[in-house]
């Protein structure tokens, strides 16, 4: 589909993930630029394949696409990103938030990361608040829109804003923010930003979940439409509200299933950790024990 005054924009809907990336370019210039794609990952097997980002590769070179970036609105909790892949196959910059070296100074540690490039160094471009960049003939404007994590940024390309965690359907509501780094106070503040965005912009989401009543996937919306629709950020509520209501949902919530995995890889701008003496890479699981146990060999 194409935006009524920027980009055409393609959605690829990740099933196992809920995850939308999304395939953006220029129609004058034909550059372009992928948001978030999503490397396919079996958690049980501990085993990776490509099949989601050939998909988007295919759309690409149907289009005549020339791919200049890979565009990471966050370091993600619940899948591992293709972005390296996507690199190698056409030459695209990765680019992120400069925030992640907020993240990795968070998780480098609980990892023993020792071979984390610092200053964000696997990636490509770190971009900060406000910057503008080119993909093709149109300007893409950096937002930071911190409160899911310490880093999370949205891309403003025309008249459409890719939002990533930050905002769902206005059906659904916004992003959990209790993972390390994560404040509900500082989600309402950037989600703020977006809603100061003229009404007609429209808002590209990274998930859904499919909210109660809908049979049916959805990722876009418009500036109007989460004003007056979305249950946590409508018009009229206010920041006490929402951080109640924020704080109150979180508590309930679950560990994302590929946390630790996605942590590990994403950080690194998708890097797997370096492989150990037998030639082997391998996922680690910090572990916690409680009710008395300890950590013994013995």
């Amino acid at each position: 589909m194409a935006t009524s005054a920027g980009p055409m924009v393609r959605a690829f809907f990740d099933g196992a993930t809920n995850t939308v990336s999304y395939l953006v370019w220029d129609p004058a210039s034909r550059e372009g630029a992928v948001i978030d794609p999503v490397l396919d990952w079996d958690n049980r097997a501990g085993t990776a394949d490509t099949a989601g980002a050939d998909a988007i590769l295919a759309a690409a070179e149907a289009e005549g696409l020339q791919l200049a970036w890979v565009l990471e609105t966050h370091v993600h909790a619940d899948h591992l990103t293709a972005a390296p892949y996507i690199k190698a196959r056409t030459g695209a910059r990765i680019g992120i938030g400069e925030h992640i070296r907020d993240v990795q100074a968070i998780f480098r540690p609980v990892f023993d990361a020792a071979d984390l490039i610092p200053e964000g160094g696997d990636f490509d471009r770190l971009f900060t608040d406000g910057e503008r960049f080119a993909i093709g003939g149109l300007e893409a404007e950096v937002i930071h829109v911190p409160g899911h994590t310490p880093a999370c940024i949205a891309y403003r390309i025309g008249d459409a804003a890719f939002v990533g965690d930050t905002l769902f359907m206005p059906d659904y509501g916004t992003a959990r923010c209790d993972f390390p780094g994560g404040d509900a106070r500082t989600l309402w503040r950037s989600i703020r930003r977006l809603l100061d965005l003229p009404p007609g912009t429209q808002l590209f989401t990274a998930h859904d979940y499919k909210a109660p009543g809908r049979d049916h996937f959805a990722w876009e919306s418009t500036v109007a439409e989460q004003r007056a629709r979305n249950p946590h950020v409508r018009d009229g509520m206010t920041e006490e509200e929402f951080v109640a209501l924020r704080e109150g949902k979180d508590a309930t919530l679950a560990t994302p299933l590929l946390l630790l995995p996605s942590i590990q890889v994403n950080m690194r701008a998708g890097r797997f950790p370096p492989a150990e003496r037998n030639g082997v890479r391998y996922m680690k699981i910090p572990v916690v024990l409680r009710g008395g146990m300890n950590g013994s060999d013995g």
